[in-house]
């Protein structure tokens, strides 16, 4: 009882807070339409014995492209793999994860949209109570994207980096964390962060600056020892 009524205040708060934000009939018919039709297309996909079983998988998902997990495991990734041939995948790649944070992180302080009303995470806090756009979704675009344009790996590692794509931006909603407008908005800001980071790409001279800058022992040889 205690935590339907906790639920509840939530909800009704959640509710206040949008109410006292005035905005154009257009956009709030949209976003209207937007929750009705995530509820039904979240409530059609449950039908499915896959898709119900699929929940169970989806924090999974949620955790495989969290911000903080990709950017220390990248940064240690970085440090420990020392090839000159990856210099380039590793800076540029870890630039467009800070360039996705940012976005997202201005992006939602500026639309600052509620999550779905049924959506109790505890930890979601900061940028993370809003949910315009996804920001699991715009990163694994990118990574995804990172990997198959700007720098590609083997054709033979796409089809397991576009289904884990598909799956995560379906587990977004499966989990009601976002709506069907946060996830499309998510593909977009993915898509851009990758042309950016394709007019600002760091060549392999830049990129093996930064990893002497950062430390000594990754480079070696007349032209970078120390």
């Amino acid at each position: 009882m205690k935590r339907n009524r906790q639920q509840q205040e939530n909800i009704d708060s959640k509710t206040r807070m949008e109410e006292d934000r005035v905005l154009p009939p257009a956009l709030k018919q949209l976003l209207e339409w937007d929750v009705l039709i995530t509820k039904r297309f979240v409530s059609f996909m449950l039908n499915f014995v896959p898709f119900r079983s699929l929940r169970t998988h989806c924090k999974v998902l949620e955790y495989s492209c969290h911000g903080i997990a990709w950017l220390s495991g990248w940064l240690a990734f970085c440090w420990m793999i020392d090839k000159p041939s990856w210099y380039q995948m590793q800076v540029n790649l870890f630039i467009g994860l800070i360039t996705d944070i940012v976005m997202v992180a201005l992006i939602k302080a500026a639309t600052r949209r509620r999550r779905p009303a049924v959506n109790d995470d505890p930890f979601c806090i900061g940028p993370d109570k809003f949910s315009f756009p996804s920001g699991h979704v715009s990163r694994g675009v990118f990574i995804v994207t990172f990997l198959t344009w700007l720098d590609p790996v083997s054709f033979l590692l796409w089809p397991p980096l576009l289904a884990w794509c598909v799956a995560l931006c379906l587990s977004r909603l499966l989990l009601f964390r976002h709506h069907i407008l946060d996830v499309l908005a998510g593909i977009a800001v993915g898509l851009f962060n990758a042309f950016l980071i394709s007019l600002i790409w760091f060549d392999q001279e830049s990129c093996i600056w930064l990893i002497s800058y950062m430390t000594d022992e990754k480079i070696s040889g007349p032209e970078y020892g120390v």
